[in-house]
């Protein structure tokens, strides 16, 4: 009975939140000044078909930068947390049920298509929706259904550490290159912004989102792993 009851609240508790945004959909107020600048001059300025792309990567690519930071000290956070042995505490390894045969079969089929799926994801991020932190979950989702399907098996901490390294010193770098060679930190005139639509459009925005899908997706699996434990 109690069940039904919570069910029931449930779905009056969606209903009150999602009808008033739903009608509210079609009656909202025209774009501000400031979004009507962004809407208008963003296509032209950065060549991006994608106006969010626009102003998450470039106009205000510090808070990204930041969020990217946050990411970065989340992660450090789990795997100081997590490591039993740098506390000189027990280990807590347990033997583990093996997976399903439509588990690991599973895993083998949608392995590959998820990872290249991640890597449309923030490769095409100028041109439709999606970007570097979209496409690097979907990618960390690629690695744990591996971790789930071989529960013995663990991430080569090696290549993940300097992919996240890599992708960091990447990103920083493209930044820099923005402030000394355009008008600003990350701003993507570094290179032409060529036709909007194009894959090889938008200056460096591409390869900025390239870089955050990698380190995402190399923090997110990271912390995965760690939460994972069993590690001697």
């Amino acid at each position: 009975m109690m069940r039904k009851i919570l069910v029931i609240l449930a779905i009056v508790g969606f209903a009150v939140v999602l009808l008033p945004l739903a009608y509210q959909a079609g009656v909202q107020p025209a774009p501000g000044a400031l979004a009507t600048e962004y809407l208008e001059k963003a296509p032209a300025e950065l060549g991006t078909a994608n106006v969010v792309t626009a102003i998450v990567v470039s106009y205000r690519g510090f808070d990204t930068l930041g969020e990217v930071a946050v990411l970065f000290a989340a992660t450090a956070g789990v795997g100081a947390l997590l490591t039993r042995k740098r506390l000189g505490l027990a280990s807590t390894r347990e033997k583990r049920m093996p997976a399903t045969e439509i588990l690991r079969t599973a895993t083998r089929f949608l392995t590959s298509l998820l990872i290249l799926f991640g890597v449309y994801i923030f490769v095409h991020g100028h041109l439709t929706p999606g970007g570097g932190f979209q496409g690097g979950v979907v990618i960390a989702t690629a690695i744990l259904l591996n971790l789930l399907a071989e529960p013995e098996s663990h991430l080569a901490h090696g290549v993940m550490t300097g992919v996240e390294a890599l992708s960091g010193a990447a990103y920083v770098t493209l930044g820099l290159l923005g402030a000394f060679l355009a008008w600003g930190f990350l701003d993507p005139r570094v290179l032409p912004a060529g036709s909007i639509g194009a894959l090889v459009s938008a200056g460096t925005v591409p390869l900025i989102y390239s870089v955050i899908g990698l380190k995402v997706g190399a923090e997110l699996s990271g912390i995965l792993d760690a939460l994972k434990g069993d590690r001697e």
